[in-house]
């Protein structure tokens, strides 16, 4: 008989679920949804770099395309379905009380941002991920030489530090953090105390300072350093955590019903979704996955001795099962990507938006209005794939949500030149594109100059099934192919693969993986002539990159 497992994957703006056959990894069925107040801006402010989700948005989202899935499967399916994984954004911490409930979900903080979930790309506590780098600078203090040197204020302590300091409530009434990845499950599972939920080696090892070396966390006297109000956080967390192979629980009763499945099924530990969109794409060592969308995360797997003792350097982190139990994983990542063009696009549309409406008044509908600005993107890549490599004269970084990868830098800007009196939209868009790439490379010599081998690439995301021109580019710049994962739901394809493991019909996730990867629909292949001219253009990227991070104030 069938066997079935449901794959979540909870990305920055919708989470979707598939419904996948064990057997050979065929999905059956999706569903997406938006995060209903996410989607209307709520509790975020973008000038203030503060990125807020509400756990509302998670749960609703959750149940809404879970059944909407099985809805679309023939009868018989939802019983037979055996475990269900999640996949999430991180670091993307919330505070709870004692029984382990999101402050944002109990009277009283129901629109306080500071009681929600904290976006990854949430960059308000800059100030702390400083004063820990700070710390972690002192002698017997190095925290941080597995997390690629260098603490990020995406990350957990840094965040927690910042609204405790800036919320007296929230400091008063916070018990312990918990990481969405690590929620998920134990909701899914009933839990009801913070000392109960299971924690992700993922989530821990790669934003926590979680290491074997120090026995787990980092000890309390280290943490209630960087905020006193820390001291109480750190206590009520365990120097345990899990790889996301190992079963969590069974599907409680309450959420048993409300997604139409049996108790009986199993759920699975969480993970960070890029890491498990690596297993989905079919990871082994020496191929690096780049997951590619508004941001890109960057995975490596490295057997035990093939890494042995060695610190990578100016990545996001290497840790021990965070992607295959049994290996290091290695992280590192773009903090804009998609966004770099997005960004751009936005520029564009100013007189869309703002000006033709006056001008066209009742000629012109909202949906004209967005209809022409989906289009924006399209049309300037169709121009730019006429440009020769180097043709546009410009030259810019990627870095406008600062600089994640190699070595982080939250405060770098980006930075466009080469403007000329001919100066064209396309060309402006194709230099973007080009800079984007050429951060690509930044990490790729980056973890090959220290030893990482990189055999192969493969893509997966948004990105690489919508934008030839974008994969072409970078495999130019790189000089290697780059395959493209068939399916566009890698990450909840892997989180698919976690819990066929966690239900005990795979022995581990590699196996997992290679019955159910759905295999490639792509490869981009470097054209030689343009990967010699993009060699020389990369040299004067890193150069206009030294000068902007050490020249330039943007105050």
């Amino acid at each position: 008989m069938a066997k079935y497992v449901i794959g979540v994957d909870y990305g920055t703006d919708s989470a979707r679920a598939i419904v996948v056959d064990t057997f050979n990894g065929d999905v059956l069925a999706n569903a997406v949804k938006e995060y209903p107040r996410w989607i209307r801006g709520l509790y975020c402010n973008p000038q203030a770099n503060q990125f807020r989700q509400h756990p509302l948005d998670y749960l609703e989202v959750l149940e809404a395309t879970v059944t909407e899935a099985l809805s679309k499967c023939d009868p018989g399916v939802a019983e037979n379905v055996v475990g269900i994984g999640f996949d999430t954004t991180g670091s993307t911490p919330a505070f709870v009380d004692r029984a382990g409930t999101p402050l944002a979900l109990l009277p009283g903080f129901e629109e306080d941002p500071d009681a929600m979930f904290i976006l990854w790309k949430d960059h308000t506590a800059i100030a702390e991920a400083e004063e820990i780098n700070k710390l972690c600078s002192e002698p017997g203090c190095d925290y941080i030489k597995y997390e690629g040197g260098a603490y990020s204020a995406e990350w957990m302590w840094a965040k927690a530090a910042h609204v405790l300091r800036n919320n007296p409530r929230i400091a008063e009434n916070a018990w312990s953090i918990v990481e969405c990845c690590e929620w998920l499950p134990a909701v899914l599972t009933g839990v009801r105390s913070s000392d109960a939920v299971v924690r992700s080696r993922c989530a821990m090892g790669h934003k926590a300072m979680w290491h074997a070396d120090w026995g787990g966390l980092p000890p309390v006297e280290f943490i209630s350093r960087i905020d006193p109000r820390l001291e109480v956080i750190r206590k009520h967390l365990p120097d345990t955590c899990e790889t996301a192979d190992k079963p969590v629980g069974y599907l409680c009763h309450e959420w048993a019903q409300r997604l139409g499945l049996s108790e009986n099924v199993i759920v699975a530990g969480g993970a960070y979704d890029c890491h498990m969109g690596a297993v989905g794409a079919g990871i082994r060592p020496h191929t690096l996955v780049r997951v590619i969308g508004t941001s890109t995360c960057d995975i490596l797997v490295a057997p035990y001795e093939e890494i042995g003792s060695r610190c990578v350097k100016d990545i996001c982190g290497q840790v021990d099962g965070s992607v295959i139990p049994g290996m290091i994983g290695l992280e590192a990542g773009q903090s804009s990507f998609g966004d770099v063009y997005a960004m751009f696009r936005k520029i564009l549309e100013f007189p869309v938006r703002q000006i033709l409406p006056k001008v066209l008044k009742d000629k012109v509908t909202p949906e004209e209005i967005s209809t022409i600005c989906q289009l924006v993107i399209p049309s300037l890549a169709e121009e730019a794939e006429k440009m020769e490599a180097g043709e546009s004269g410009m030259l810019s970084t990627d870095w406008i949500n600062g600089r994640r990868s190699p070595a982080s830098n939250p405060l770098v800007k980006g930075t466009v030149t080469g403007f000329t009196l001919g100066t064209t939209a396309p060309a402006v868009y194709r230099s973007l594109v080009e800079a984007t790439a050429f951060g690509t490379k930044a990490i790729s010599d980056c973890l090959e100059s220290q030893g990482m081998r990189i055999d192969e690439i493969t893509g997966i995301g948004g990105i690489p099934h919508k934008s030839p021109l974008v994969m072409q580019i970078m495999a130019d710049v790189l000089g290697k192919p780059i395959k493209v994962c068939r399916t566009i739901q890698a990450c909840a394809l892997g989180a698919a693969m976690f819990a066929a493991t966690a239900a005990g019909i795979y022995g581990k996730v590699e196996d997992a993986s290679e019955a159910m990867s759905s295999g490639y629909s792509n490869t981009f292949y470097p054209i030689p002539g343009n990967t010699v001219r993009y060699q020389e253009a990369y040299k004067e990227y890193l150069k206009l990159g030294k000068f902007t991070e050490s020249e330039l104030y943007f105050g």
